[in-house]
């Protein structure tokens, strides 16, 4: 089997999120201009077999492919890509762990509807997450999750300009990346944009110290020996709660990501990830990065608290911190404005009057 072959299309992609008003009161911190490198390392891709992936034509311009890519493991990831190959940047959105390509629905649309296909979309679903195939549970770890994200790289056969977003996990598939030999990178970002992340440390902050408590190790041993069907029952009272929320605006929408990740997301996936998460250090890399680097932090993330945004912003050349006090650790869906921002900064790419016009949108994919 071909590393990175394209296999064939994913079903749909789900409609947009909805969208949340209320601005926010948000802190810049410069720390000086960012150097892009001019340095791009372009791996010739697979051969691709156009008869099993079904693209949707306007016209010269093609959008909205959905496909799968085998990876040399043999795990099918979901990958949804929008935008033509000759577009001036392509950007890549990496989402966290319990989520999928969904979680990126606001940012997708705003920049199909900004850019046009002056920008390619690539968005696709972790190994056991969202419509990819599941995995062994040893294969569940930060380093794998780079390597997959190299080939659907290498398999889209992406060049050119590039922006890596990740958000919380994504954030670190994104380090492990670029801390990837230069020979196993096929492409080098021109920008990075690291969403309530972190480099490391993750078992010394917030909610995330329970990662140097035992009970990781011992979680993973329960899913190894405890039946599909018992999982299930295990996280039914949670789902019904959720279910079940009347809350409105944020908490609503929160409360209803929550319901979909636990009902969509595997147990053996949620825990396998845990003892990587432990282990994970990435302080080494940041030094070492040359794309212009966001950092966007929350004040009320439990998870990767604003500390971890510090480190990275000290260590990366250039960086900018954009911290928004009162906002958690959902920032895609809390504050989309700012990670859209973020975005067309660092892309610098003009709006294209080639953008689709609301009217015809319809949904994010």
């Amino acid at each position: 089997m071909i590393s990175g072959q394209i296999l064939s299309k994913s079903e749909d992609f789900i409609g947009s999120a909805a969208r949340l008003a209320g601005a926010l009161k948000i802190r810049r911190v410069m720390t000086g201009q960012a150097a892009v490198t001019g340095n791009l390392l372009n791996v010739a891709g697979p051969a691709v077999d156009s008869a099993v992936v079904r693209i949707s034509n306007q016209g010269e311009r093609t959008y909205c492919k959905h496909l799968l890519v085998r990876t040399s493991d043999g795990v099918s990831l979901a990958v949804y890509d929008t935008g033509p190959r000759s577009a001036e940047h392509t950007v890549v959105f990496l989402h966290g762990l319990c989520l999928n390509q969904t979680s990126w629905n606001p940012q997708i649309t705003y920049l199909r509807r900004r850019y046009g296909r002056s920008v390619r979309i690539i968005s696709y679903d972790h190994r056991g997450h969202g419509r990819s195939a599941a995995a062994p549970m040893n294969t569940y770890r930060i380093d794998q999750l780079a390597d997959d994200l190299a080939q659907v790289l290498t398999a889209l056969d992406v060049t050119g300009p590039l922006t890596l977003v990740g958000h919380s996990m994504g954030g670190m598939t994104a380090l492990a990346y670029l801390g990837r030999p230069t020979a196993e990178r096929p492409v080098e970002p021109h920008g990075l944009i690291l969403v309530a992340t972190a480099a490391g440390k993750l078992a010394t902050r917030g909610l995330a110290r329970l990662l140097a408590t035992p009970a990781p190790a011992a979680l993973v041993g329960l899913i190894e020996h405890t039946p599909q069907y018992a999982l299930h029952a295990l996280v039914g009272p949670m789902c019904a709660t959720l279910s079940g929320w009347r809350g409105h605006g944020h908490s609503a929408t929160l409360a209803a990501m929550i319901l979909a990740a636990l009902t969509t997301t595997p147990v053996a996936t949620a825990v396998g990830f845990l003892p990587s998460l432990r282990a994970y250090n990435r302080y080494a890399t940041l030094a070492s990065i040359h794309a212009r680097t966001m950092v966007i932090s929350g004040g009320a993330d439990p998870l990767t608290p604003p500390s971890h945004a510090a480190d990275m912003t000290a260590a990366i050349r250039g960086a900018e911190h954009v911290h928004v006090p009162c906002a958690g650790h959902m920032l895609p869906q809390q504050v989309p404005h700012v990670i859209n921002e973020a975005i067309r900064r660092t892309i610098a790419v003009p709006s294209s009057s080639d953008a689709i016009r609301p009217g015809r949108l319809g949904r994010a994919g």
